[in-house]
């Protein structure tokens, strides 16, 4: 195995991102590494992929898991990787200065996605449901 190299813009220089760190439902211990009320319910690879991709930033996904994740469903797999800095060290972008504001924006960003708004919508569905259920209780006694 070659020794890491000093040069940023390498792949394994980038920073790594795993779902766990802006995932709401997850306590320090678990892996969280944002306040929970910025972090965001339950997210996968693919949004964080989806809303860096958009804000412009250099990202790979990777197939692995993250050891403190006891799931190991395909749904919880996956590591972003996400370029801070270009070959000279200067910045890729300015949004992006540390990990902590890449994992913010991503905190902020993905319930934007169209695919979080629809699940939305479908949420509302759901609670009529469990409304009619409850009133089906009440002619049973």
């Amino acid at each position: 195995m070659s020794p890491l190299s000093d040069n940023p813009a390498e792949k394994e220089r980038f920073i790594c991102i795993y779902p766990s760190y802006v995932n709401s439902k997850k306590t320090l211990a678990e892996g969280r590494r944002i306040p929970a009320e910025k972090a965001v319910e339950n997210p996968t690879c693919a949004e964080i992929r989806d809303v860096l991709t958009a804000a412009g930033a250099n990202v790979l996904v990777e197939n692995k898991m993250y050891s403190r994740e006891w799931n190991r469903d395909v749904t919880f797999r996956g590591r972003v990787r996400v370029q801070l800095k270009q070959e000279d060290g200067t910045l890729c972008s300015d949004k992006f200065a540390s990990r902590k504001d890449v994992m913010i924006y991503c905190a902020e960003m993905i319930p934007k996605l169209k695919t979080r708004t629809q699940k939305g919508t479908g949420a509302d569905s759901s609670s009529q449901q469990g409304e009619g259920s409850k009133k089906s209780k009440k002619k049973r006694k």
